[in-house]
């Protein structure tokens, strides 16, 4: 048996920091260092007093999967239209499925797994109608 990697990563000790987005605060959980970078796991919420602004865009990944822990979010989805998702919600996007998030309550709070640890993101031409 291997101990190799073990986490452990509690809410009292949280530390938000900004990221990909502006608008957003994100909390590291110590997967990526514990998977030597296969995976990325954090919970993400709405920052203070930052402007929501969001484009179009993709993402590669091989696994993208958000959990909400709380509020609400929507995306628009390509093939999908509008998905509004609220506490207790969860979507598995494909890879580089096309989506935009289009608002989200001040005090939503979302988990999000990702594989790889290190994924881009491009931004795309809007999602036709």
């Amino acid at each position: 048996m291997s101990t190799q990697g073990f986490t452990v990563a509690h809410a009292r000790d949280a530390v938000f920091e900004q990221g990909l987005r502006s608008f957003f605060a994100y909390r590291d959980l110590g997967i990526r260092q514990a998977t030597e970078g296969r995976v990325t796991a954090h919970v993400i919420r709405a920052a203070d007093g930052a402007h929501f602004s969001s484009q179009p865009h993709r993402h590669q990944t091989g696994f993208q999967l958000v959990y909400v822990l709380k509020g609400w979010i929507e995306f628009d989805y390509e093939g999908q239209g509008r998905v509004r998702l609220e506490a207790g919600s969860c979507v598995y996007q494909p890879p580089g499925i096309r989506h935009r998030e289009m608002g989200h309550s001040d005090d939503v709070e979302l988990l999000e797994v990702v594989m790889p640890a290190d994924f881009t993101t491009e931004e795309v031409p809007a999602v036709e109608g």
